[in-house]
């Protein structure tokens, strides 16, 4: 007698937030606690942001179109803003992806703080950005 096997439905029963939830949770350590302080900040900075979960498990926040990414790595949690190049960055903030002429990443490695002001600025800053395009009429 041959036994069917069931492959297991991807997780895409549970809402981006839960999932975006389900992975702050998982990590368990400081990296699940700055991608929970980054979301936090993204949140209070655009309280109109949408949560996406894409590419096999990246949280993504957009308001008319991508704002951010939150990719975590064993070392760091890299912030990719899909449209960084065209930001203004008085604090500096982007530290990574520098060479590209679209993206422009913020890598935060153990210990260190967010700029919060300067995080949010740079938010509203994407949201406007994308806010600016195609709306022609």
């Amino acid at each position: 007698m041959k036994k069917s096997v069931k492959k297991a439905a991807p997780a895409t029963s549970a809402s981006p937030s839960r999932l975006i939830d389900g992975r702050i949770k998982e990590l368990g350590d400081w990296r699940g606690a700055m991608l929970a302080h980054v979301r936090a900040l993204i949140k209070d900075a655009d309280p109109e942001v949408v949560e996406e979960w894409k590419w096999r498990g990246v949280p993504v926040w957009s308001h008319d179109g991508i704002i951010c990414t939150g990719e975590t790595y064993k070392s760091v949690v890299k912030l990719t803003f899909a449209k960084g190049a065209s930001l203004d960055d008085p604090a500096r903030l982007f530290n990574s992806s520098l060479e590209g002429n679209t993206r422009r990443a913020i890598d935060i490695h153990e210990g260190e703080a967010v700029k919060e002001k300067a995080f949010k600025t740079l938010i509203r800053a994407a949201v406007a950005l994308n806010g600016s395009k195609g709306k022609k009429g």
